[in-house]
């Protein structure tokens, strides 16, 4: 069966960028309780990482931070992913949205 020659470009972009995806620097950050778990997060500084975030609790919470120009709702019981960086050194603050009381943390990128 032939491609047409966009397909067929499109298939290549993601042989392409999928090693380049495979190679970022993955941390791990849970919700429970409102709260994210660990508060304190350190990635290397010049390089693009990988936040996995698994929600434990039954709500949805979003993972927000102005500084890293990011947001995203993660629902209850779920996971989701953010891709930040490169990062100059330094510390980036985060919270939950919807429990900015409790979900608070930092990224130290070093």
């Amino acid at each position: 069966m032939k491609l047409p020659l966009i397909r067929l470009s499109l298939l290549s972009l993601l042989f392409v960028s999928a090693p380049a995806l495979a190679d970022d620097p993955e941390f791990r950050l849970t919700i429970r309780n409102h709260r994210f778990e660990p508060t304190t997060i350190e990635v290397p500084a010049n390089a693009k990482v990988k936040l996995l975030i698994e929600n434990a609790d039954p709500t949805p919470e979003e993972f927000e931070s102005y500084e890293l120009n990011r947001e995203k709702v993660i629902p209850g019981r779920s996971k989701g992913v953010v891709y930040i960086g490169p990062l100059r050194a330094g510390t980036y603050p985060f919270f939950g949205d919807f429990n900015q009381k409790t979900a608070q943390g930092q990224i130290i990128a070093r």
